[in-house]
């Protein structure tokens, strides 16, 4: 069973920055060569979106044009670990933050591509 964990979620004033974590279960990592984790979020009344991805074994990204430039994902091989590194956030950024999997080699924007999610982190911009 995959299991993914988020942490790093709180408040801050806008313009600041938050680092958002990640951690896969190790058996996620059976597939090394074959996997995307992903970033999404989800604000009161509205739908989920997707934020950023990363091809874990090739480290390509991809970025929603709304964080690009402010937000940026990386992984640590190392702890398993999936990074949401947002600098000038928004009060707009204010929401829900999700981590997924998918079990592809392929970056992918939509959440029902994702397979196993994670119980979300709180992020809230004042203004």
């Amino acid at each position: 069973q995959v299991q993914v964990i988020e942490s790093g979620g709180g408040t801050v004033q806008a313009g600041g920055s938050l680092r958002l974590s990640c951690a896969a279960s190790a058996r996620t990592f059976s597939y090394v060569n074959y996997f995307v984790m992903g970033w999404f979020r989800q604000a009161p009344g509205k739908e989920r979106e997707f934020v950023a991805a990363i091809n874990w074994s090739g480290g390509s990204t991809s970025y929603a044009d709304s964080v690009k430039g402010r937000f940026t994902i990386s992984r640590d091989s190392a702890k398993n670990t999936v990074y949401l590194q947002m600098n000038s956030l928004k009060p707009e950024d204010t929401a829900v933050y999700y981590c997924a999997v998918r079990r592809s080699s392929a970056l992918a924007l939509k959440s029902d591509e994702y397979s196993h999610w994670g119980q979300g982190t709180q992020v809230t911009v004042s203004s």
